[in-house]
């Protein structure tokens, strides 16, 4: 490994090139930013990642004239350029995101990594984003690191060897965290309701934001929870504190929280350094619905931008416009329908933030289908907790308006039965 300036690493990537950029709290930002001030050098430069944290500089001009965007996931950051001319989106399950590297559908040319001091045999930590970064590396012809003594030293998976890194520069700033914010009386009904359908010995797949907040905020009296998650933050810390979550009940890696990245405070990040408790898995593992039907009562708690009244789910798009991604949505809530005493379960309030219903006719114009209404179970809102599973369309379209606002019933009444001409 040779350790260089900021500038010479990033000089090592030439137009034409594809380059991954490790996500979420682990953004490599220092090396983006070098990257795109060669932007009058470089020409087409395909970017490829997940969510990413930070100044996104390759998505806005004038640096976007020398780089195009190829997103498997969508944040703030990109939006404006996915859903342009000069980027676009990949539909790709999280757990299938791996094959495109391995497989060389899309090869890497470059990976940009951010990883901790290595070690005294010669390793180097992942930190916090094992995700698609881990096959990344393994696949590209380059890898370019920044090595940095805040990154948490996680066990599991995530390990690089310094053999393994062309060159790396050295960095000293803590990595992007995320605070808590408060949960509104809406988030709380919907954290109630959810929590009623958790059982003890339940393993738990849950994201980040208030309502997954909210619904562990109620299991303080649970027993022997696991978890097994595409992600986690700060809101599992006090059930294992209180020995709520034990992971006693799991069958795969009994004890242990499994996971494939993290994003929270520093707090967070201070548990998972050094914690053998925390495994950090590649997406491929953690995602796998094969491994997650393993455990016992796997309950994933996912969200909704919409749904239709037979249950299709839209998560990822509003009208036309890509607004996030499939993401690990449907691999977890496949997984958690197939678990012995599953629950795949759908948590959102009844109207968005502007007062629209979320349980729509149909959805809007363009809107992908995330996930189906084959694979949808459980819905949550405010106002309560239906089960589509076994129930045909008009008996579906029934019980979601039951826990639509009550402002918007009498209007799904309408449409319901305009749709399927029931009385």
């Amino acid at each position: 490994m040779r350790t260089v300036s900021v500038a010479e690493a990033a000089s090592l990537i030439e137009s034409g090139n594809r380059v991954f950029i490790q996500g979420a709290a682990m953004t490599p930002n220092t090396l983006v930013d070098a990257l795109c001030e060669r932007y009058h050098e470089l020409e087409n430069v395909e970017i490829i990642s997940i969510h990413t944290e930070g100044d996104a500089k390759y998505a806005r001009k004038p640096y976007s004239n020398s780089f195009r965007m190829n997103s498997c996931f969508v944040g703030g950051n990109v939006r404006n350029i996915v859903n342009s001319t000069q980027g676009d989106y990949i539909p790709i399950f999280l757990s299938e995101i791996h094959l495109l590297f391995r497989k060389r559908i899309l090869p890497l040319d470059v990976a940009m990594v951010q990883v901790s001091p290595p070690d005294k045999h010669g390793f180097c930590s992942l930190g916090v984003s094992v995700d698609i970064a881990l096959p990344a590396i393994q696949t590209a012809k380059k890898v370019i690191a920044q090595i940095n003594p805040f990154v948490p030293r996680t066990h599991g998976d995530g390990i690089i060897h310094i053999k393994n890194i062309d060159c790396a520069v050295t960095v000293n700033a803590p990595i992007h965290t995320h605070g808590i914010t408060e949960i509104s009386e809406v988030e709380r009904s919907i954290g109630k309701n959810v929590a009623e359908l958790i059982e003890d010995g339940a393993t738990l797949q849950m994201g980040i934001g208030n309502i997954p907040n909210a619904v562990l905020n109620n299991l303080q009296h649970h027993k022997r929870l696991g978890v097994h998650t595409e992600m986690f933050s700060d809101g599992v810390l006090p059930l294992i504190e209180k020995g709520v979550v034990t992971g006693e009940d799991k069958e795969v890696k009994t004890g242990k929280i499994v996971t494939c990245f993290a994003v929270g405070s520093q707090k967070l990040y201070d548990f998972v350094d050094d914690n053998p408790l925390v495994h950090f898995k590649e997406a491929g593992y953690t995602n796998d619905t094969a491994i997650i039907r393993k455990n016992p009562k796997v309950t994933a708690i996912n969200s909704a931008i919409e749904i239709d009244l037979t249950g299709q789910i839209c998560a990822d798009t509003i009208g036309s416009r890509q607004y996030s991604g499939v993401g690990g949505q449907m691999d977890f809530i496949r997984g958690a329908s197939l678990s012995p005493g599953g629950k795949p379960i759908f948590a959102m309030p009844s109207v968005t933030a502007k007062g629209v219903s979320k349980i729509t006719p149909y959805l809007k114009q363009g809107a992908g289908v995330t996930t189906t209404r084959a694979h949808v179970h459980y819905v949550a809102t405010e106002y309560g907790i239906v089960d589509l599973f076994g129930k045909n369309l008009k008996q579906r379209a029934k019980a979601l308006i039951s826990i639509a606002h009550p402002d918007y019933r009498e209007q799904l009444e309408r449409d319901a039965h305009k749709r399927f001409k029931n009385g």
